[in-house]
């Protein structure tokens, strides 16, 4: 039987992992390459188009390819560019949407990966009959997806929710955006990491992690020392928890939103981060938003979201 299908694309700094998926969510094809191995726009392009089509000659009676879904860093909407994008190895205005389009001869939509994600808890996920969320992805960085009204917000220029880069300490942490004191240098994998190393060195308290260099460590290992009780893992996530709270009840006072869903790597570090996020966010909410808002783990938080959220934005497209 010939099924309907469209190719999920998410394009990450150092992999992309694409999906070919139908209205439902359900994946029959999944793979990835390294993105930064592509230094020319158009021959990652190649590359994903030669993976697709070996797929397709195996599968040819199966499936019907209606659609292309990008998410991807810096994802312009409306122009279907990637632009100025700080983690990928393509500098300057890149017109993605027009490259896969004329590559695959079909029709292409491209947003930024945090959307996508949106979009995909929405169509997919826990979010299904929600109209008023906030998607926050807590990754290298901190992404962020606004969903008003049933609609996500671009903004007039198509850039529209990025939280990440609200200044929430003047003079603060050097962000690769280039500012000072961005939100996600403080709340991200990254950011907890160089919240730990300040942790450990202005406190006495006793950690295996004192062992590890810092570009050696990951977030993970963290979030398991939390789990055995090191206390300095826990005060990186109560301090990382405390400032992500508190920049939500400002989002919150934007848009009063029905829940905010926490995806990515510190998501699953359960109730480290979701606690303090939430004692946080309550104590600096306008009194009128208090006891309202639900903060939630996505219900796609173990599948592949960024490439379901990017099919279901063609979906989108094609409906």
């Amino acid at each position: 039987m010939n099924k309907e299908v469209v190719i999920g694309i998410d394009i990450g700094g150092t992999f992309t992992k694409l999906g070919i998926t139908d209205r439902s969510g359900n994946l029959y094809y999944e793979n990835s390459i390294e993105t930064d191995r592509y230094e020319d726009p158009n021959a990652f392009v190649d590359a994903v188009h030669e993976l697709v089509h070996e797929v397709l000659k195996k599968h040819e009676d199966d499936f019907t390819i209606k659609g292309v879904g990008i998410g991807a860093p810096n994802g312009n909407y409306y122009s279907g560019n990637i632009e100025f994008a700080p983690n990928l190895i393509w500098k300057g205005v890149i017109p993605f949407a027009n490259i896969f389009s004329n590559k695959f001869d079909l029709p292409v939509a491209l947003t930024n990966d945090a959307n996508a994600a949106a979009i995909g808890e929405m169509v997919f996920g826990a979010a299904q009959n929600m109209k008023n969320f906030l998607m926050i992805t807590l990754g290298t960085g901190l992404g962020s997806g606004l969903v008003v009204n049933g609609d996500l917000v671009y903004g007039h220029d198509g850039f529209a929710g990025e939280l990440g880069h609200v200044s929430v300490v003047e003079n603060g942490r050097k962000c690769g955006c280039g500012k000072r004191g961005c939100l996600e240098t403080y709340v991200s994998a990254t950011g907890i990491k160089r919240t730990l190393f300040e942790l450990m060195a202005t406190e006495t308290d006793d950690s295996p992690l004192r062992n590890v260099s810092f570009n050696q460590l990951e977030a993970k290992e963290i979030t398991d020392a939390a789990n055995n009780g090191d206390i300095l893992a826990q005060k990186a996530y109560d301090r990382t928890g405390k400032m992500l709270g508190s920049a939500l009840a400002n989002t919150v006072a934007h848009i009063s939103p029905q829940a905010i869903f926490l995806f990515g790597g510190l998501a699953k570090a359960g109730k480290w981060i979701f606690e303090p996020t939430k004692i946080s966010m309550e104590q600096n909410l306008l009194e009128i938003f208090r006891g309202k808002i639900k903060i939630l783990s996505s219900a796609l938080i173990d599948k592949n979201i960024a490439v379901l959220g990017a099919a279901a934005l063609m979906w989108k497209e094609l409906s």
